[in-house]
């Protein structure tokens, strides 16, 4: 941890927050303040970031510490571990209150969605990111930061798990997903809509989640995380990449199936091959928002699929991960882990 980001000429009674940096786009650097995509990501260290928001040192007493310097685009599994490590033990000293994550865009839901299910504790963890790089004109990034720091100081974000604070909004790790590639407000929770919301140094919850999460949940996370990949189903769809995914050793399939988690019958017949071999393989949709309803489109229970529900093929995917890795491997089973989580 490092101390020259620590606000000592705050009040000692303002929260303490821990704030983590991983890179990404609210760290990033371009050549000049026009330039909104042509930038190096994970450029800047966390110093910069905290030191162009002096309004956090009213808000709270703010650790800060680099983890990650990385474009979330390349994000690795390990440093999912080395999260959940590093919160875990924060989260252990009775002097923090809570913990912001900043990342970047792209990966951003799925590792939300990966804390959500294994950090095991109820101390607020917020992640927050942005859309321009710190050196744009009207960059959001540190607007972001500071209701980021905003929400994780707030009592009542405690035991709501995994949040997003992203554009004065407030998401569950589980419901928001990525739906621009460029504008600011470029995270929404379309099925269920947001918790709540952050302005001006307010906030306010309007709902919470209810699914089980953090210390609720019974996923930890492990050491090796199992191969699991993800097919799309479209008009013409061959059945090679299944194949070919299957010769490798997956443990798993995602499908983001058209409308409702249908799968075009070529690609529909290779899966359900791989289910008979041992393939766990889980029915979602390339649709933007929606339930895929269990034998909705397929008959899940014949083919031996599981229905991944409202979570996009992506976070899917974690979820999959994560059940294998905690010896969930028969469709029942791993279809109560989609029905509870």
């Amino acid at each position: 941890m490092n101390s020259p980001n620590t606000s000592s000429d705050a009040s000692p009674a303002l929260p303490r927050i821990a704030v983590l940096a991983t890179g990404g786009t609210i760290a990033g650097a371009a050549p000049d303040a026009t330039s909104t995509a042509g930038y190096q990501a994970g450029a800047l260290g966390v110093n910069f970031l905290v030191d162009a928001v002096p309004a956090l040192a009213s808000i709270a007493r703010v650790d800060a510490e680099q983890l990650a310097s990385i474009d979330s685009k390349d994000l690795a599994l390990p440093l999912w571990n080395a999260l959940v490590a590093r919160i875990d033990a924060l989260a252990a000293d009775d002097a923090i209150d809570g913990i912001v994550i900043t990342h970047g865009t792209d990966t951003l839901e799925e590792t939300a969605y990966a804390l959500h299910l294994t950090v095991k504790h109820d101390k607020p963890v917020v992640l927050t990111a942005a859309m321009r790089p710190a050196t744009a004109l009207s960059s959001d990034g540190p607007l972001n930061l500071l209701n980021a720091v905003t929400v994780a100081a707030h009592p009542g974000s405690r035991g709501q798990g995994v949040l997003v604070a992203f554009n004065n909004k407030i998401h569950c790790a589980r419901d928001v997903v990525k739906t621009s590639t460029y504008a600011v407000d470029a995270f929404h929770s379309p099925e269920l809509g947001v918790l709540g919301w952050v302005q001006d140094g307010r906030v306010e919850f309007a709902r919470r989640a209810t699914r089980p999460h953090t210390r609720d949940s019974q996923l930890a996370i492990g050491n090796a995380w199992p191969a699991v990949e993800i097919v799309t189903s479209y008009a013409g769809v061959s059945r090679t990449a299944v194949d070919a995914f299957v010769a490798a050793g997956v443990r798993g399939l995602v499908v983001a199936g058209t409308g409702n988690g249908s799968i075009h019958a070529t690609l529909q017949a290779a899966l359900a091959e791989a289910a008979k071999r041992g393939v766990a393989v889980v029915r979602a949709s390339r649709v933007g928002s929606g339930h895929v309803m269990k034998n909705g489109a397929a008959n899940d229970d014949a083919l031996g699929f599981v229905s991944a529900g409202s979570l996009n093929p992506f976070k899917a995917r974690v979820l999959l991960m994560l059940a294998l890795a905690n010896g969930v491997t028969s469709r029942d089973a791993l279809q109560a882990i989609f029905d509870t989580y």
